[in-house]
């Protein structure tokens, strides 16, 4: 087995719990290998620090999988699905779609695998889990028996790997759309080609939240998607739910999911630019409830004054829209608009347009996305329930 070595002192964030290697943190690597080994780690003295793939072609030159000195290999990958599989048993509730396995913080860098019922759609985003695919499949079919297991590996995130897109079902057979279940709603999901892998897992300890603010509300649903927040809204008791999105597709299916719960007498949904769709509804009736859930603004710390101006730009706006005493909750998937940053931006929100904002809860993403504390990278979501006075 190749050897990374560590420069002096560069191994601490490693020790730390961060499981990724930089190029600039490497003072050589000893031994023979092709891109997507599996190599030790070892400090500036040769000491052991652990075993992770390398990829050399990536600016992130090597991944921890172990600090253990151990074979990565079936048993390996088996023992790593089997305890993510357990951990959603304690923490995943009354739905029947969850994140069954989410990279880093499932100590399986590279490796997404979502459950949707009787099916699993996997993305591999490294080569070195690239070079095991064939391997967690036949596992996931022999841990889980799905009907069928879907690749979406259709990312952009694969081009830094020296690897191209690519989806398609790789196991058994899977529709065009599956059904899902959370907390009594069911939800058409395009597994195949809908964004990402199909639905936004995520969300649902947040969509819970929705439900519960909703009770005789008119609410706003920007960038529905599919009709996640809007069905909860409408099952907590909304009297009218609007949601909007620029994505004809999405929208198509957020009114299938509408009419197949019942709901559609109480759901439209309107394609625009919700920049646009924010100013054109002061026009009418105030709303009781606005919900903001846009797609990442930012995806470098380049962009992040211009992903700043736009996140400020619809919640000033969603707020102009709210009743006094209404409520705004607000969403940022954008990793890079941290926690403070985004605090700044709707207190300055709120202070352009006078209004009072008081928070009810910080939240974050779903328990079956857990985030490494030594890794903030795996922290990404931010969900803001604010009362907007």
């Amino acid at each position: 087995m190749a050897a990374l070595v560590f420069k002096p002192g560069q191994e601490n964030r490693l020790l730390s719990g961060h499981p990724w290697i930089y190029k600039t943190e490497i003072e050589e690597i000893k031994g023979r290998f092709d891109e997507g080994d599996v190599v030790e780690l070892l400090d500036a003295r040769k000491r052991f620090l652990g075993v992770g793939y390398i990829n050399t072609r990536s600016q992130i030159t090597a991944r921890l999988l172990t600090t253990a000195r151990r074979s990565v290999n079936r048993e390996f990958f088996r023992e790593r699905l089997e305890a993510a599989a357990a951990m959603r048993q304690k923490v995943v509730v009354d739905t029947n779609a969850f994140r069954l396995v989410y990279s880093e913080s499932d100590l399986l860098p590279g490796l997404i695998v979502d459950r949707y019922g009787d099916y699993l759609a996997v993305q591999f985003l490294t080569l070195g889990m690239e070079r095991w695919k064939e391997l967690i499949l036949d596992l996931l079919e022999t841990l889980f028996r799905p009907t069928g297991i879907v690749e979406r590996s259709d990312v952009t995130v694969r081009a830094h790997e020296g690897l191209p897109m690519t989806s398609g079902i790789v196991r058994g057979t899977c529709p065009e759309q599956v059904t899902i279940r959370e907390s009594g709603i069911a939800y058409r999901v395009d597994v195949i080609g809908g964004h990402k892998t199909g639905f936004f897992l995520d969300q649902r300890e947040n969509r819970a939240v929705v439900r519960r603010l909703a009770d005789g509300a008119r609410v706003l649903d920007g960038c529905c998607h599919t009709g996640g927040f809007s069905l909860a809204a409408a099952a907590g008791g909304a009297a009218e739910v609007i949601g909007v999105d620029n994505a004809a597709d999405a929208l198509d299916m957020a009114r299938q999911n509408a009419a197949l719960n019942g709901m559609a007498d109480r759901c439209r949904f309107e394609e625009g630019n919700i920049f646009d769709l924010l100013r054109a509804y002061q026009q009418e009736p105030p709303f009781d409830l606005v919900i903001l859930d846009p797609p990442a603004f930012t995806r470098g710390k380049s962009s992040l004054p211009g992903a700043t101006r736009g996140y400020k730009d619809i919640n000033l706006n969603a707020m102009r829209l709210l009743k006094p005493g209404g409520f705004l909750i607000t969403c940022s998937c954008s990793y890079h608009m941290t926690d403070d940053l985004f605090r700044d931006v709707l207190l300055q929100a709120a202070s352009d347009v006078h209004r009072t904002a008081r928070v009810l809860e910080f939240r974050g993403q779903a328990p079956d996305h857990p985030t490494l504390l030594a890794a903030p990278e795996t922290h990404y979501l931010k969900c803001v329930v604010l009362q907007i006075l």
